[in-house]
């Protein structure tokens, strides 16, 4: 297996290709290994389901990014999600 030295844990697997097809997704591919990339799809589901999320909207998906940008591209804070409130956020 292909490894790479993931920015986030230090070393982990390849992704197989960038998860978006832009500039954030060929950085996500060169610094991001397979193991950072599937935690952060549990916590992206977090923010699509906790925001009502839609991510066909222009909106939703910048806000996305942004959030990749910081938690995986950044210092890696991530948006907190409170769950006790869910149902009742406005996005």
């Amino acid at each position: 297996m292909d490894t790479i030295a993931c920015r986030r844990c230090g070393e982990g697997p390849r992704l197989s290709r960038a998860p978006f097809r832009n500039e954030i997704g060929e950085r996500v591919l060169a610094e991001i290994c397979e193991n950072c990339w599937k935690e952060w799809l549990q916590h992206q589901t977090l923010l699509i389901n906790h925001y009502g999320l839609d991510p066909r909207e222009k909106k939703s998906r910048d806000f996305l990014y942004s959030q990749v940008e910081q938690v995986l591209l950044g210092e890696g804070t991530a948006e907190q999600v409170d769950v006790s409130k869910q149902g009742s956020v406005e996005w």
